[in-house]
């Protein structure tokens, strides 16, 4: 990543560790009966979180500020959308309200590790310019 050194690799990134935990998470919540029932909303959360992760994972790798900034923007999208749909999970009684804010939280701090990151890279792109 330009200034990063070359052993850097993506799961030491603390956003992308949580990101991991969060898809776990879903994963969990979504394979609950009732959730599970539910195949487009189950698989629509699973796809978003996994994404998330992805998406940090994949930025990384490319190896250049201004692309893995595109990428965290992604996840941070996709993260958004993790935590809508958890309404939905909630408001329809596939996950309890504990579930939801247990959960809301893990994507919270997502969104904002993500958010900084994001931060951080456009004064690392700003810098060079």
């Amino acid at each position: 990543m330009g200034d990063a050194p070359s052993h850097a690799r993506f799961e030491s990134l603390i956003v992308w560790q949580k990101a991991r935990l969060l898809t776990a998470e879903i994963y969990f919540l979504s394979r609950k009966k009732e959730f599970a029932s539910d195949r487009g909303l189950a698989w629509q959360i699973q796809r978003a979180a996994v994404s998330v992760m992805s998406n940090l994972a994949e930025g990384f790798e490319r190896g250049r500020h201004t692309e893995f900034h595109q990428y965290v923007s992604i996840a941070k999208a996709s993260c958004a959308e993790v935590r809508s749909q958890l309404y939905v999970a909630l408001d329809i009684g596939y996950i309890t309200s504990e579930e939801f804010t247990a959960t809301m939280q893990l994507a919270d701090q997502v969104a904002s590790l993500c958010g900084g990151l994001r931060a951080s890279l456009e004064r690392k792109i700003k810098a060079k310019s």
